[in-house]
């Protein structure tokens, strides 16, 4: 059985969002969070676990996971499979929409509570060999935190190394291994000894024997083709409408650049005596324009 792509971002809502795995959800959250040091959450809130089954083919439909922790830290999370040159102004658009989203028309700024985004990222983005990054609100001379509300991580499943062995010693490099092996015998070697990852595993291999699932998700790849595709069209026309200034422009250097040479002509034949009307012959200038030549 092939299993399907654990990286599409229907199937990665379909296993981390629903309630019966959110330990799954906690596992590569904390896998997130140790990385970075900081120290692990014990529960989360799933705050849109839903899918709209008849939104998937839609290409601007956005599946990511919203959840919140039990001290109130919102977090987004996101998988990316391609790079669509958006990444950092969608990541901060997105971000302060859930951050400004919990504050009521009378409740103080002070109400507002963390807010988190966490994207894995099927592409390498940043210029950097870190797999993992996090940013947040920073002076930029001597690096004070200005507030800690502001938080960001991008995970770039690419450069974590591919090992020989399939298990990893680092939690977040596990998951990013889950996402990337191909095989279900790759994964049960990734899983031994790790009974969360065990049951990610169980729930991919459930979830691709799935008839409807497979449908719903073959859907969304076609939906995530199409954008793809209108992009890059786009793109192409860019590139051609950019050819073709670039071509006017050459056309109309050129023949600047010819008349340049023919005044310049013009201007050595009149002084060598030349009558007008021979000079408009040889140049093919108008009369008025070599009368403007012998007046200059």
């Amino acid at each position: 059985m092939e299993l399907l792509d654990p990286r599409n971002d229907f199937l990665f809502k379909r296993i981390f969002a629903a309630e019966d795995n959110r330990d799954l959800l906690l596992g590569l959250l904390n896998a997130v969070f140790v990385d970075a040091g900081q120290p692990p959450v014990a529960e989360v809130e799933l705050l849109n676990p839903a899918i709209d089954p008849t939104s998937l083919a839609d290409k601007l439909t956005i599946l990511d996971i919203k959840a919140r922790t039990a001290s109130g830290v919102l977090m987004d999370v996101e998988m990316q499979l391609t790079d669509q040159r958006n990444m950092a102004a969608r990541t901060l658009y997105y971000w302060a929409k859930l951050f400004g989203q919990q504050l009521e028309p009378s409740a103080a700024y002070l109400a507002l509570h963390k807010t988190v985004t966490i994207n894995l990222l099927n592409f390498a983005y940043l210029p950097t060999a870190a797999a993992h990054s996090t940013f947040h609100l920073r002076e930029d001379r001597r690096g004070d935190l200005l507030t800690d509300l502001c938080e960001v991580h991008f995970v770039e499943l690419p450069k974590v190394a591919r090992m020989e062995r399939a298990a990893a010693s680092a939690a977040l490099e596990r998951w990013v291994l889950f996402f990337t092996l191909e095989t279900l015998a790759q994964r049960e070697v990734l899983a031994m000894g790790d009974p969360v990852m065990q049951k990610a595993v169980n729930v991919l291999e459930f979830l691709s024997q799935d008839r409807k699932i497979r449908q719903q998700y073959e859907d969304r790849q076609k939906g995530l083709r199409d954008l793809l595709s209108q992009r890059e069209t786009g793109r192409e026309e860019g590139r051609e409408e950019g050819r073709e200034e670039g071509r006017e422009e050459g056309r109309e250097e050129g023949r600047e650049e010819g008349r340049q040479n023919m005044l310049a002509t013009a201007r050595e034949l009149l002084a060598m005596g030349m009558p007008r009307e021979q000079v408009v012959r040889a140049t093919r200038l108008t009369m008025a324009e070599v009368e403007a030549l012998e007046r200059a």
